[in-house]
């Protein structure tokens, strides 16, 4: 006996007619407000960006309250999967994300070349990478630019 369900087109139709209406970003956002960002918080993510574990510094560079500071000592970690997550924060500083055009992690290169918010300097870099998987991916975003 499968577990898998196959529901008919009418099903399908009246779930869709029964489904509540989904709420817009704002109206998301006015019913569940993001936590105010703290100084303690702030102090918690310094804190943090210098912990022995990568998994930790990664969301560290993941989240859009990082201070500038220690998102540039992030872009210099050892540890590629924390460049990795510096390069595809739309939050982290064009200068900090400019420096990681040349980094030698392909993987890193490949991120970067997909974040919204690269200086177009960066991005031209990165269109000549010696990386066939960065340069499709620069132009990949770019085709999805103009669409």
């Amino acid at each position: 006996m499968s577990c898998i369900r196959f529901n008919t087109p009418a099903q399908r139709a009246q779930l869709k007619a029964m489904a509540p209406a989904m709420l817009t970003a704002e109206q998301a956002a006015a019913l569940h407000p993001a936590p105010e960002v703290t100084p303690s918080k702030i102090a918690r993510l310094r804190l943090l960006a210098v912990d022995a574990n990568p998994k930790i510094r990664e969301s560290v560079a993941s989240s859009y309250h990082t201070p500038e500071d220690v998102f540039e000592a992030l872009a210099a970690d050892s540890d590629e999967g924390v460049r990795a997550c510096v390069a595809r924060n739309e939050s982290a500083p064009c200068d900090v994300l400019r420096s990681l055009a040349t980094d030698p992690s392909e993987r890193v290169r490949g991120f970067l070349a997909l974040n919204f918010f690269v200086p177009e300097d960066a991005m031209a870099l990165l269109a000549d990478d010696s990386s066939s998987t960065v340069r499709d991916l620069v132009r990949w975003k770019s085709e999805l630019a103009d669409a």
